[in-house]
């Protein structure tokens, strides 16, 4: 439990740390948000995490009160102020108060707050032993709608999948479009890997299917490029799944996480696979030892 709170550009104690019930953060999920990973005291792609968080917020029209720099500070401030090396950060910027109406033009008092505190998204045996997912029924929203680019607070599409991956008794659910292509997971984006021309190749789905494009992805992509693992990005359909020959998801608070069946199918060897281990192994060696901020 976080000791201080940053709220509105103060640390506070937890019990202090409000939103009023009037707030469009509460009321409609208006507004922004990141969660952001520190390690050994670097805070990870942090001025990515605030770049996101802006792009986001100017998507939706919303105006961040404070600058790109003085959030940075915020986000190392927080993490000080409860003697937190390695852990979790999550940012978040509201709306504001307003009336009981849609119209956000008539909110005022906008809230921004940081939370700093340890995480552990998936048992830790997961990650040694690989997971169980299932495909949701429910289907990602339409990027026409909303964009999947944007980090907004309202997580209520994810959250029904994540209700069908409980009922199913795992832990994660993948996420179809509208056109039945690979999205991503309700919390984590999806990468396979299959023989290409020869080689082991790193695959993912695109943008346009509507998925967020997530930092720790990004970041192993640049891992894969440099162990020369080739990559690529197009519509994946579950067969694409199920004929893997391994298969990770990638997430800020989950890391990296081998997936060892999808749908009662065993991908691959059904054990996490080399390329998985590979890249595991890189990415804990970046952030052992020097993790970047920007």
């Amino acid at each position: 439990m976080p000791t201080h709170i940053w709220l509105n550009g103060k640390l506070v104690p937890p019990a202090q740390a409000s939103v009023s019930v009037f707030d469009h953060g509460l009321l409609y999920g208006d507004g922004v948000f990141e969660g952001i990973r520190c390690y050994n005291g670097r805070v990870l792609k942090l001025r990515t995490h605030l770049r996101r968080l802006f792009d986001s917020a100017r998507a939706i029209r919303l105006e961040v009160p404070y600058s790109i720099d003085q959030l940075d500070q915020a986000v190392r401030d927080t993490l000080q102020a409860n003697g937190i090396r390695n852990g979790y950060v999550r940012l978040c910027v509201t709306r504001g108060v307003g009336e009981l109406g849609l119209n956000p033009f008539n909110c005022d008092n906008g809230v921004t707050f940081i939370i700093a505190d340890h995480i552990q998204l998936y048992p830790r045996e997961l990650y040694e032993s690989g997971m169980r997912v299932v495909t949701a029924a429910t289907v990602r929203n339409h990027a026409g709608a909303l964009s999947p680019r944007i980090k907004s607070m309202n997580y209520l599409n994810n959250i029904l999948a994540k209700i069908e991956a409980i009922d199913a008794g795992v832990p994660e659910a993948v996420m179809l479009n509208a056109q039945g292509y690979v999205a991503e997971c309700t919390g984590d984006n999806i990468f396979i890997v299959r023989k290409w021309h020869g080689r082991d190749t790193l695959i993912a789905p695109p943008l346009h299917a509507g998925m967020l494009e997530g930092v720790t992805m990004n970041l192993v992509i640049e891992l894969a490029a440099a162990q020369q693992l080739p990559f690529h990005q197009f519509d994946l359909t579950r067969h694409d799944l199920y004929t893997a020959d391994e298969m990770f998801l990638t997430g800020t608070a989950a890391e990296i996480i081998p997936v060892t069946e999808v749908d009662r199918r065993p991908i691959g060897s059904g054990e996490p696979g080399p390329v998985t281990r590979e890249l595991t192994a890189a990415f804990h060696e970046l952030v052992g030892n020097d993790a970047p901020e920007d």
